[in-house]
């Protein structure tokens, strides 16, 4: 690990726990401290980025918000293993379903992720599609977590795109023929970083807008009523 804060986490080894949440957005990192914590402590606020401290149970755990899109959250979760030793990282977020199958509020385990990015195309010079998947053991525990907490699940295949306003709109029929069932912008580049370390991770997802159907949840909703996939993740790390 390195000795120092790391350039965009104002934190010094051992302030972060070895299991870390990642939500893309900080306020939703907060809202998981404040909630789901006891003795929480904020470790960062660089870029208004927030990461916190805690306990759950009786376990170690830390939050950490990781902004939108592969770029920014490949900066958070470089940082967090290769500077402050995190071994298991959970992404927690909200998706677009591909069908109205995959209802408004659904959770979804996120097997494995396709990707529009040249995220991997650059890292494996442009001729090898890597498969980013999930780490099984905690895929699995997530699943039965969710089973007993008798909330409606979803396993599957996902995309993470790199474009959120498209000059051409995703051709989501053609995902869903290939059984894609959400959409959303970061779970490659984790599953691919974590494989690169030998780290666990696993991204679990609360269903936000239906593609199809232009149903969705509001702003206010999205940021603080999708505690149930934090309780789904720390269940299945802990």
């Amino acid at each position: 690990m390195l000795a120092t804060p790391t350039p965009h986490i104002k934190a010094v080894p051992g302030d972060i726990a070895e299991t870390v949440l990642l939500p893309g957005d900080p306020l939703r990192a907060r809202l998981v401290a404040q909630e789901m914590f006891t003795d929480a402590r904020q470790y960062n606020e660089v870029r208004g980025i927030l990461g916190y401290t805690g306990y759950y149970k009786g376990k170690r755990v830390s939050v950490q918000g990781t902004g939108m899109g592969i770029p920014s959250i490949s900066i958070y979760v470089n940082e967090l293993i290769q500077g402050y030793g995190c071994r298991k990282l959970i992404r927690v977020g909200t998706c677009g379903s591909l069908s109205a199958e995959v209802r408004l509020r659904e959770v979804v385990l996120a097997q494995a992720a396709c990707t529009d990015s040249s995220f991997n195309r650059i890292r494996f010079h442009h001729h090898i599609d890597f498969a980013p998947i999930a780490d099984f053991e905690l895929l699995l525990s997530a699943y039965n977590v969710a089973n007993r907490m008798g909330l409606p699940v979803r396993v599957g295949n996902i995309l993470s795109t790199d474009t959120f306003y498209a000059e051409s709109h995703i051709d989501t029929e053609q995902w869903h023929r290939y059984g894609i069932i959400a959409v959303e912008m970061e779970a490659a580049a984790l599953y691919t970083l974590a494989a690169k370390f030998g780290c666990q991770a696993l991204c679990v997802l609360t269903v936000s807008d239906i593609i199809p159907t232009h149903e969705a949840t509001s702003a206010d909703e999205r940021q603080n009523n999708f505690l149930k996939m934090a309780e789904i993740a720390l269940e299945a790390a802990l």
